[in-house]
């Protein structure tokens, strides 16, 4: 019955991931994580992909520098806080910078 409780209200949230974090992924450049929140999207994923953590995370647990999360196109970095509740057809798409010479 508990599982009923925290399953209640979570939505499948799109996440669209650049090619390059792929392999964190099993191969796909989207998934769908089920959460309530913004927040809980964000741990689930890291969670279920444990890959990313060290690719989106630093040691501190801060976003890294290159890395952009965007929820519905608004950059999480300018959100006053993440524990927004999740609708039907939010998504999530992760950038991460890549340089080279």
């Amino acid at each position: 019955m508990e599982k009923r409780v925290l399953s209640m209200g979570n939505t499948g949230i799109e996440v669209n991931l650049p090619t390059i974090l792929r392999d964190c992924v099993g191969g796909n450049t989207q998934v769908t994580i089920e959460a309530g929140t913004l927040d809980e999207a964000l741990q689930r994923l890291c969670t279920t992909y444990p890959l990313l953590r060290i690719h989106l995370y630093d040691e501190t647990a801060q976003l890294r520098p290159h890395v952009l999360i965007f929820y519905n196109e608004e950059s999480t970095r300018w959100l006053e806080r993440l524990d927004i509740p999740l609708q039907p057809g939010d998504r999530l798409e992760i950038l991460q910078a890549v340089s080279g010479g």
